[in-house]
């Protein structure tokens, strides 16, 4: 793993570093760069490899869909859906039952007792959050779900007028982030045909070109309000510019926030010093808190109330609840509001513990682990894989176009912990024969299986058991009759 951090300087070196890993262990070892025994010692190698004994890793024989005419049931499963569900911590039942108890046997007084006070739960996340995305503890709260958070700050931050009214946000964003920007449009009376601006990838191409992103917010920036981007792209798992973005859209006077749903645990992020103005995320995909799991929110610390009071300015406006009163008056049932500080002000009820408990078993992981680290296995993790797809799935086949293709980027710098795979071969078809052997990834439509190794409880192993079973599948498809 040296080798990754010394080639990081250069894209092309990085990337042809990555398969010289492969290829260097593989001429050592006296073997093929896809044998299995380099994933074995990659394996052995990684300074991560304990944490998976952290989680609970499901076996085939769990699975809904597996047949056991096909694989052993009682092998661990290919688990590589990180970036849809991540995998629970062992300590989450352990977390969840403490607070069960509590309130069993203290009724009320669990609200400021115990090792996780309801009333102040949220609070035990925020500083494991804030390092994550790269923020003051004072700009994060956690609180509701992804959707609603973006609703609160879009509240706060899309003030239209007749001259710039505009939303920017990538053609193929999630789609409920387009259902929020368009019923936040159509909340101030304007029309989302005409007031969303979308980038659109180049012809034939899957990825947007950062330059393109860059000349449309030049171009239209003065009409813009509002620029609201993923930090990963979940479809293509293409990692933008964030900074950049931001940098380019403060010059033509726009407001900036980030949808940071698959990029929070994923890859490093910096939104303090980048200036972002806001951003938003779920906690259940590479955090591992569970379905449904507590959400949460960054406001710059330039948008709390008393920095804008040393410029002159009004607070930003936002819709209010208890939670987002100070603690030292919400008390006083006074119907005065007191509004607390920085992003606390955005809370809006008072925090789910049973919610708060699973994601505080997985931020404690992430810290004794380090993203430095995460990051660096995943990159050669996500590596390793096309490394293993090209040199046995994505070449050509007597002339034929290859079986297939991978179009997220393939500077390792440019993505998250995911590859985007399109196939000859229905993609439904191929993930239902995945499935019955034991393998979890995700399609998305219209034709594309989403494959996401997870740095703290996958394996390089995990890696090569599934491009064996894929290349497995695809030649049973390929031979069998249409």
């Amino acid at each position: 793993m040296e080798h990754v951090n010394k080639t990081e300087n250069n894209k092309d070196t990085f990337i042809k570093g990555l398969s010289c890993t492969f290829e260097l262990l593989a001429k050592s070892a006296g073997i093929s760069s896809k044998d299995p025994q380099i994933a074995r010692i990659l394996d052995d190698k990684d300074p991560l490899k304990g944490f998976r004994q952290r989680f609970f890793y499901p076996k085939k024989s769990t699975l809904p869909e597996v047949d056991g005419a096909t694989c052993n049931q009682e092998d661990d499963a290919v688990y590589l859906c990180g970036n849809s569900l991540g995998l629970m911590p062992i300590s989450t039942p352990v977390y969840v039952q403490r607070e069960l108890e509590k309130w069993a046997k203290t009724g009320v007084h669990g609200h400021f007792n115990g090792h996780l006070p309801w009333a102040h739960c949220d609070e035990y996340v925020v500083d494991s959050s804030a390092r994550l995305v790269g923020a003051l503890p004072e700009e994060v709260c956690l609180q509701s779900g992804l959707s609603v958070n973006l609703h609160l700050l879009l509240t706060a931050f899309y003030r239209p007028t007749k001259e710039r009214h505009k939303i920017l946000m990538e053609h193929r964003a999630f789609p409920s982030d387009h259902y929020i920007v368009a019923s936040q449009i159509k909340l101030h009376g304007y029309d989302p045909e005409s007031a969303i601006i979308t980038v659109t990838p180049r012809e034939g191409k899957e990825c947007l070109e950062k330059d393109d992103i860059l000349q449309t917010i030049v171009k239209r920036g003065q009409e813009i309000a509002v620029i609201l981007f993923s930090g990963v792209q979940y479809y293509t798992a293409q990692l933008f510019d964030m900074e950049s973005i931001t940098t380019a859209g403060h010059d033509q006077g726009c407001i900036v926030g980030f949808d940071l749903a698959h990029t929070i645990g994923n890859t490093h992020l910096h939104l303090h010093d980048w200036n972002v103005d806001f951003a938003a995320w779920c906690s259940y995909k590479y955090l591992n808190s569970g379905a449904g799991g507590i959400g949460g929110l960054f406001l710059h610390k330039k948008w709390h109330a008393d920095e804008m009071k040393k410029q002159g300015l009004s607070p930003l406006p936002r819709f209010e609840g208890w939670w987002s009163h100070k603690h030292e008056t919400r008390f006083r049932m006074n119907n005065e509001s007191d509004l607390l500080p920085g992003a606390y002000g955005f809370r809006i009820n008072n925090p789910p513990p049973l919610l708060v408990a699973p994601l505080l078993a997985s931020l404690e992981i992430f810290d004794e682990a380090g993203m430095d680290r995460i990051v660096e296995k995943q990159r050669l993790l996500t590596g390793y894989l096309e490394h293993l797809l090209n040199a046995t799935v994505c070449g050509n086949r007597n002339g034929s176009p290859p079986l297939v293709t991978i179009f997220t980027p393939d500077d390792p710098k440019e993505r998250g912990s995911q590859l985007s795979l399109t196939f000859r071969t229905p993609v439904r078809k191929i993930n239902h024969e995945l499935e019955r052997r034991g393998v979890v990834c995700d399609v998305r439509e219209p034709c594309v299986l989403r494959v996401a190794p997870a740095p703290l409880y996958n394996s390089f192993t995990d890696v090569h058991r599934f491009t064996a079973i894929l290349q497995e599948v695809l030649t049973a498809l390929e031979d069998s009759p249409s």
